[in-house]
């Protein structure tokens, strides 16, 4: 069996679960035709219906670039349908150029946001309980080894070693991850009070009536995280994100965060300091989303890929914007972005004042 044969069962049967006379929407470019053949294959054997989009390049730079306000304000009828009533979604992220939009207009790419703004509640509200099994996975490119600062065959082997595709039994691999997770979150949701200490950073946050969340692979692939929506308000001090973060094709560095009951204060980068100013004018955005913990060995450098740069073992993210509703989340937003930061030197994470963590590693 090829590796795109595995890794497309896994997609199906493990992340997506896809069972006879099911709908599940495929989006995608044309990049990543090979694995969509699989997975197609995949699920009609299955019995499902399957729908399938594939972008072109540069697509998203002739839209934003010659699209009027009334196609900005224009959503796919076949995106509203399979976020509204599909029963899976898989995404696969096969940049061209992950640059593409980078000198787009940002009044145009904001409007078009608040086009989808309604169907992208339907898709976290779906997401949230489940109703809509979705996985975001990759499918690796030329943009996004050159990105990684690897050759294309370094990339592949990267990612489908993150993914487990060389074990016999992926699936049952990914299950031994969220046995091995479900120990921590058993642990996590019994506290309430956290910090998240650093050489140069102290944050805490208040989980109280908020749930941690075992991420073993169903809605990532990769995943090997766990993580929480905290109380809004309860976010207080300083977190420093050593690691550099991509979004929509700007990258940022050395970003620094001052929080006060939940709010950011104030913010610095050493890299895309104009950028993170237009993020925060967005609504919601001065506000977390999420706290995490990364768990995958297997990913063990920056990619600045978010879907694998997040799960690194040893590291910590905390989200601003959008929170997940299946944790209790209720900070809501147009974006969802993980910033992420080394915690292998001497990081802290303590539990109702107690260290449950240190230098990358559980206590528990």
């Amino acid at each position: 069996m090829s590796l795109l044969e595995k890794y497309a069962k896994l997609l199906v049967n493990y992340c997506v679960e896809i069972n006879e006379g099911e709908n599940l929407f495929i989006s995608s470019t044309t990049l990543a035709e090979p694995l969509i053949k699989e997975i197609y294959r995949e699920a009609i054997r299955k019995g499902a219906n399957v729908e399938i989009s594939m972008a072109f390049q540069e697509k998203s730079r002739i839209f934003y670039k010659h699209a009027s306000d009334a196609q900005l304000a224009h959503v796919s009828p076949l995106y509203r349908l399979a976020m509204e009533e599909y029963d899976g979604f898989i995404n696969i992220m096969a940049p061209f150029n992950l640059n593409e939009t980078r000198n787009s207009d940002s009044e145009k790419m904001g409007m078009h946001r608040q086009a989808l703004a309604p169907v992208l509640k339907s898709y976290f509200e779906r997401t949230a309980t489940r109703d809509l099994k979705r996985n975001t996975c990759l499918f690796p490119t030329q943009a996004s080894a050159q990105e990684a600062g690897m050759s294309l065959e370094e990339y592949e082997n990267f990612v489908y070693n993150a993914c487990k595709l060389y074990d016999d039994n992926p699936a049952e691999s990914w299950r031994d991850v969220g046995r091995f997770q479900q120990h921590i979150v058993d642990f996590l949701n019994k506290r309430t009070d956290f910090i998240y200490k650093g050489e140069s950073f102290e944050i805490s946050f208040n989980t109280k009536g908020r749930k941690w969340i075992n991420s073993d692979g169903k809605t990532n692939m990769p995943s090997g995280e766990v993580y929480t929506s905290p109380v809004e308000n309860s976010i207080n001090g300083t977190v420093h994100f050593s690691y550099p973060g991509i979004y929509m094709g700007n990258e940022v560095e050395g970003v620094t965060l001052w929080v006060k009951n939940g709010y950011i204060e104030k913010w610095e980068a050493t890299k895309g300091k104009a950028f993170l100013d237009k993020i925060f004018a967005l609504d919601g955005a001065r506000r977390f989303g999420e706290a995490a913990i990364g768990t995958n060995t297997n990913i063990d450098r920056i990619t600045k890929n978010i879907l694998f740069d997040e799960k690194m073992g040893g590291s910590i993210h905390m989200a601003i914007g959008q929170s997940y509703l299946q944790c209790g989340g209720k900070n809501e937003s147009s974006i969802h972005w993980d910033m992420i930061t080394d915690m292998k030197e001497g990081g802290e994470i303590y539990a109702d004042g107690e260290l449950v963590y240190k230098n990358g590693e559980f206590l528990i």
